[in-house]
């Protein structure tokens, strides 16, 4: 309550009440330590140094931020999908912890208006700095606010929102549909792909073509495609 409250004022006394509004529409609390924020969104190229001569930017956050993000998603996953083995765990963790993906979810949160760098660097905009801010932001939260309630931000507010790993299972899953589709087509010598098939997504389509090309080439291999790894 009192928490709140000292919150409140500094929120509506401050001049850059805009930016601590963002913060907590965007995390789901209240911050307490806004310095740590500010650091976070510092890039290396419009770094200062503090009274020690130490370069103020978000370097240390974002390396903070990475192994509390990574820990935070491999537990999740873990416990999304008993039944998975490592392998396929490991992979879908790198498909949403990697510098892509959090810089999109980065550009869609917009903090990329927020992130301060030298914008005389064109090739800086085009890069992944967003999503290093906001695994620096992620090691903000941690240490504002602890393990707990940074978990409830990585999951409530980035992995569920922006990311969803059934989207990106589903998607893994239509490429190898496609790649069968594609197979047997070229087997069939069509020119051009038939609309019904390039729209498969079940599994009744995956037994059918795996069934057909186990008969027909005896588990060798066609135009590049390896049978026996179905």
């Amino acid at each position: 309550m009192l928490r709140d409250l000292r919150y409140r004022i500094k929120l509506f006394s401050s001049p850059r009440k805009e930016f601590y509004a963002f913060l907590k529409a965007t995390t789901g609390f209240s911050p307490l330590k806004l310095k740590l924020y500010d650091l976070a969104f510092i890039h290396r190229s419009a770094s200062s140094t503090d009274l020690m001569g130490q370069p103020m930017n978000n370097e240390r956050l974002e390396y903070l931020g990475d192994a509390v993000l990574g820990a935070i998603v491999a537990e999740y996953l873990f416990k999304k999908y008993p039944y998975q083995p490592e392998g396929y765990l490991t992979e879908l963790r790198s498909k949403i912890v990697r510098r892509e993906t959090m810089n999109n979810v980065a550009l869609r949160m917009g903090l990329n208006k927020l992130v301060q760098y030298n914008q005389n660097d064109r090739g800086l905009s085009r890069s992944h700095i967003f999503g290093n801010a906001l695994e620096a932001l992620i090691g903000a939260v941690y240490l504002d606010q602890g393990f707990i309630k940074t978990r409830k931000f990585i999951l409530n507010q980035l992995i569920r929102p922006y990311i969803g790993p059934d989207e990106l299972i589903e998607n893994k899953l239509t490429r190898f549909y496609k790649t069968l589709v594609q197979v047997y087509s070229a087997y069939k010598g069509f020119q051009r792909i038939p609309e019904n098939m390039a729209a498969a997504q079940s599994a009744i389509v995956l037994v059918i073509l795996h069934q057909f090309i186990q008969s027909h080439t005896q588990g060798h291999i066609i135009h590049g495609f390896p049978t026996h790894n179905f």
